[in-house]
């Protein structure tokens, strides 16, 4: 028996298909948006609307825009020999925050994972090998997750950018800055060894 009415619990139940999102913080944003004033909670919908009927993917590196292609593709001031590859268009924004780098990206949208069903076909690694043949690319910087799925992507990718002659390399792996060799996992102590560099 349901204690809410019924449009409630269907907001409740749109609230907790969301990615990390559980019930209880469900219920929590659903009476969030309940107590809004009418044109606040008009405003959030056509936000959510808008953004659905806007936002696609650029043509050239498939991170999300408004336009034809996105900010960084239209620059005129980044480094378009060197692409960094990532998984999502959120791995975008995190790397650009760092203000380091200055090359252009690539979105696959996902990695390859059989046991979620998602295959070479199902993520944009064809658009990827478009660019490499078409353009004059120098580097392919795999920027993937450091996991079991993340790991499988940049070998497979890695393999099919062989033929083309271009440099491509992994993200460092090591120990955060601030934090303490006493707790760090032996996994990511043995990469920072592998991967260390002369001072």
């Amino acid at each position: 028996m349901s204690f809410f009415p019924a449009a409630l619990e269907t907001l409740v139940d749109r609230f907790a298909s969301l990615p990390g999102i559980g019930r209880k913080s469900a219920q929590r944003l659903a009476f969030h948006v309940l107590s809004l004033p009418e044109g606040e909670a008009r405003a959030f919908a056509d936000a959510i609307l808008d953004a659905k009927k806007n936002v696609h993917c650029c043509r050239i590196c498939q991170n999300l825009t408004e336009g034809e292609i996105c900010s960084v593709c239209a620059s005129q001031t980044r480094d378009k020999s060197t692409i960094c590859v990532v998984s999502e268009p959120r791995d975008v924004m995190s790397i650009e925050r760092g203000r380091e780098y200055n090359g252009v990206y690539h979105v696959l949208h996902g990695v390859l994972s059989p046991m979620s069903h998602v295959g070479p076909d199902d993520i944009r690694i064809k658009e990827l090998l478009t660019r490499v043949a078409d353009s004059e690319v120098e580097e392919v910087i795999m920027a993937t997750n450091p996991d079991t799925e993340g790991e499988a992507t940049a070998m497979y990718i890695s393999r099919l950018l062989k033929p083309f002659g271009v440099k491509t390399t992994r993200l460092a792996y090591g120990i955060p800055v601030g934090s303490n060799l006493e707790f760090t996992d032996d996994a990511t102590l043995n990469r920072a060894i592998e991967g260390r560099t002369e001072i």
